[in-house]
């Protein structure tokens, strides 16, 4: 019956075609939309995602999320590192600060200050020189995308000179850094540095990042960071967690992306609901034929959820593929939106959400087959 069932199926190409668009549409919508808030979301925590050798993150208790910080003082730095299970601990500074190109393009960058001696915290991938070149006087690392905006259509290179904060650098290296929530240029220079470069204030210490020592779990020295020193001690996790919350309830974003998935959904139940249930409906003369001649409700329920798991099937492969190729290919094109990704959560989320609307176009359609009248085929 299968042969049957799908010979039905391929008999009418406008509806059959009507069926596969409506579920790609809506796997297109519901998986761009749902990888973008996901690509988006994580911006926010780009840069203690970044930060690869610390598993601890101890700042001032008020601290909401990574953005906003409120200084520490360097007594608090050693506080830290006297914690019973804290391997070493370190400063890192994070502030936005403006900066102005020879050509007086200005912008505002994202400055992070990594640890002299270490250089801890810097971004790993390196596109171009040294990051061991930051010992260096005056000197800085700046992200891809912030080298386009401070000197567009010129091709990466070194020693060029920018003013941060009326103080003139050099750069000494090109990184890839995880692109931030605001999309500004990363600069990256050692810690003291940063203090001069930055506007001069009482305490400058953004944060202190630190590792467990072996043999001592993360979130319990975490808890003895917040105990010992009245300081708010996370694990990278748990921060990365504090900050995206942050985010979900107190900007837009999770209700603007929901709305537009909302959407796919219930658009692409409309479409595939409607047009599954009209191929039923224009069908049944056929379905009466076979149960005229003895087929069971049950082999009629099966060709319908074949004829629909077919349909679903090629609509979703048709539509995840576009929306795979949205995120190969868009970033490529526009470098603010590197690091964009379609996450394998997504794409099973979004084939759950066409097996829902699959399903429940199908047993809506399905109930006018089971009570089918076989005397409808020689009816008139």
């Amino acid at each position: 019956m299968g042969k049957v069932a799908l010979r039905m199926l391929f008999g009418d190409p406008g509806k059959y075609l009507g069926l596969v668009f409506g579920i790609a549409f809506a796997t297109l919508l519901m998986a761009q939309q749902a990888g973008l808030f996901v690509g988006v979301l994580g911006r926010t925590v780009s840069q203690i995602v970044d930060v690869q050798e610390a598993d601890l993150w101890v700042m001032d208790p008020r601290v909401k999320y990574s953005d906003v910080t409120e200084p520490l003082t360097d007594t608090q730095l050693y506080r830290v590192r006297s914690v019973e299970g804290v391997a070493w601990a370190l400063p890192f500074y994070r502030a936005m600060s403006t900066a102005r190109s020879p050509d007086g393009i200005l912008e505002q960058v994202m400055m992070l200050g990594v640890d002299d001696a270490t250089l801890t915290g810097a971004p790993r991938k390196i596109l171009l020189g040294k990051i061991e070149d930051l010992h260096q006087p005056d000197a800085i690392a700046i992200d891809r995308a912030g080298f386009g905006r401070l000197w567009p259509g010129v091709k990466l290179d070194l020693g060029r000179e920018v003013e941060i904060n009326d103080r003139r650098v050099k750069v000494v290296a090109i990184t890839e850094a995880g692109a931030p929530f605001t999309t500004a240029p990363v600069v990256v220079m050692r810690y003291s540095q940063a203090l001069n470069v930055a506007q001069p204030r009482r305490s400058q210490l953004s944060y202190v990042i630190a590792r467990a020592a072996p043999g001592h779990n993360a979130e319990d020295v975490a808890a003895r960071v917040t105990r010992d020193t009245g300081l708010q001690g996370l694990t990278r996790a748990g921060f990365v967690d504090k900050t995206m919350n942050y985010f979900l309830r107190n900007t837009g974003i999770p209700i603007n992306f929901g709305i537009t998935i909302a959407l796919g959904f219930i658009v692409g139940a409309a479409i595939v609901g409607q047009t599954f249930f009209l191929f039923v409906v224009e069908n049944l003369r056929q379905f009466g034929a076979l149960k005229a001649i003895g087929v069971g409700n049950l082999a009629i329920l099966r060709m319908v959820l074949l004829q629909a798991g077919v349909a679903a099937i090629t609509g979703y492969s048709i539509g995840i593929g576009f929306a795979a190729a949205f995120f190969e290919f868009v970033p490529k094109i526009s470098i603010e939106l590197r690091g964009l990704a379609l996450p394998a959560e997504v794409a099973i989320g979004v084939a759950a959400a066409v097996l829902l609307i699959i399903a429940a176009a199908s047993f809506a359609s399905v109930r006018r087959v089971l009570v089918v009248d076989p005397a409808i085929v020689f009816r008139g």
